[in-house]
């Protein structure tokens, strides 16, 4: 999601906007249970007081204490608070709204249930006296079903301001006050409990056609409140967990881009900050990944997180080809080029190296200066690696012979050494620098063979292992036994011709 810096004083006054209308939208609840239960009464001449004193509570002084928790998210939009101290009142905007309406209510409700005691005649109004249990009851299950209603209608405002502040700030939430199971509870409570308890107490309290008056309207009240305040309980309950389901389906199909807004205040706004984190690290370490290739082959960077991912460090043994290559008067060459032609033409000549070693199954471990170190069937499997590593130094000379490197158009020979035997690879090093390695005689040899090319005249020289394992398949010259330094015996070794079809007769 693209994230710019600030909004328009337009698009700030639009979500103040939508959210003071949601905050005194209880006032049109409000009125709607008014008209149901004066028209089953016929009490209209208590109307223009009843629907009044709603109007003065849930709509102005309601809108004015509305207008007074934005006010710091209204400046923190506006830039002139920071999201630390302005968050606290985004995460509490629902709860302490909700209160103030409840408390709004109890009073509202206070006044007309008492109103017919104090200031009313029953025979002048048409309203009947409610009886002292239904005013306590109604006193607790009205305040907490607009508690409850207002409290979700936030909550689903809620969602639409951190996405807002997401977009334009590119912010999240990181403190949870709410508490979803709480959030259950309450809603399960009012939906059901609630209109039972008014009932029950207008079962005990009245008889007869009052009783009938009573339970029609509690239960007119109650289908209409259950179905305003399902909506927004489902809405502000399910969403938060659909765009996070959305955004998982998307990081599990390997887009790592995904970051979501935290648009909940409780447990599942927190599992949605912390899937943020999960995808930001699976970010990194696809960086650290892709980073690791540029210097060492991807495979066997994918090859060491695979292996870190499960615990398993430690060294492995097997047979395996090692192919070194070097580049013939190397020092002469960096003598009289500029260091940027230099780096130039090494750079098109490792990458010209490079592809015959991919496409016949070997992976690169290292770039040692002007030369490169290659293996065949370590970490990868690879099938006959050994005659794959010949096919691959033929590939070399052929794609290097005859052709000149950068724009200084310089000829680069390479010498390729190439031995077989047992490997040892695994993970070495100290503390947080740690690299994958090759080790063990087989990985010797095969540099001292590169080395020997310059003493022979020769582009390529394999040992006696390499030539065995390749089954016949290439015709090798045999240039007979030599001392190797770093080995007590001498060695044979053996020479092929890179422009040979590289098949044995």
């Amino acid at each position: 999601m693209s994230v710019s810096t600030t909004a328009t004083p337009d698009e700030i006054s639009a979500i103040r906007r939508r959210y003071l209308w949601m905050a005194t939208s209880s006032v049109a609840v409000d009125m709607a249970f008014t008209l149901v239960f004066i028209g089953l009464t016929g009490a209209w001449s208590f109307a223009p007081r009843s629907l009044g004193a709603g109007l003065v509570l849930l709509l102005a002084v309601n809108y004015f204490l509305s207008r007074w928790l934005f006010q710091p998210i209204q400046r923190y939009l506006e830039g002139t608070t920071s999201f630390e101290d302005t968050q606290r009142r985004i995460t509490q905007l629902p709860l302490l709204t909700a209160q103030n309406v409840a408390i709004l209510v109890l009073i509202l409700t206070a006044f007309r249930l008492t109103a017919t005691y104090f200031w009313s005649d029953p025979s002048l109004t048409g309203i009947p006296r409610p009886a002292v249990a239904q005013v306590i009851t109604l006193c607790i299950v009205l305040p907490v079903f607009y508690f409850t209603y207002t409290y979700f209608v936030i909550s689903d405002y809620l969602a639409k301001l951190c996405a807002f502040i997401f977009q334009h700030r590119g912010r999240n939430l990181e403190l949870f006050f709410g508490s979803y199971r709480t959030k259950l509870i309450v809603a399960l409570t009012v939906i059901s409990i609630a209109p039972l308890a008014a009932i029950i107490v207008d079962l005990f309290s009245y008889e007869g056609d009052r009783l009938r008056l009573e339970i029609t309207n509690v239960v007119g009240v109650a289908i209409m409140g259950m179905a305003i305040t399902s909506y927004f309980i489902t809405r502000s309950l399910l969403r938060p967990i659909r765009i996070l389901s959305r955004a998982m389906g998307k990081v599990a199909q390997g887009d790592l881009s995904e970051r979501v807004p935290v648009t909940s205040n409780d447990e599942v706004g927190e599992l949605t900050g912390q899937f943020n984190n999960m995808v930001e690290g699976l970010r990194e370490r696809e960086r650290i990944r892709e980073t690791f290739g540029r210097y060492v082959d991807e495979s066997v960077a994918s090859t060491i997180l695979h292996r870190e991912g499960q615990g398993v460090l430690a060294g492995e043994m097997r047979e395996a080809t090692i192919l070194f290559t070097d580049i013939a008067g190397f020092t002469t060459i960096a003598e009289y080029l500029s260091p940027d032609r230099l780096v130039e033409a090494l750079n098109e000549y490792l990458e010209t190296v490079l592809e015959p070693i991919r496409a016949h199954g070997g992976v690169v471990n290292t770039f040692i200066g002007d030369g490169l170190f290659a293996s065949f069937n370590m970490p990868l499997a690879c099938p006959d690696h050994a005659a794959a590593a010949v096919r691959a130094a033929i590939d070399i000379q052929r794609a290097v012979g005859g052709r000149t490197f950068g724009t200084s158009g310089v000829a680069l020979a390479t010498r390729i050494g190439i031995s077989t035997g047992h490997v040892i690879g695994g993970s070495v090093g100290a503390g947080q620098r740690m690299s994958f390695t090759l080790l063990g005689d087989t990985v010797n040899l095969a540099s001292r063979l590169e080395e020997l090319n310059k003493h022979h005249g020769t582009r390529i020289l394999v040992s006696e292992s390499t030539s065995t394992a390749c089954n016949g398949e290439f015709a090798f010259a045999a240039l007979g036994s030599v001392a190797v330094r770093g080995r007590s015996d001498a060695v044979a070794i053996f020479s092929i011709d890179p422009n040979s079809q590289g098949k044995s007769s």
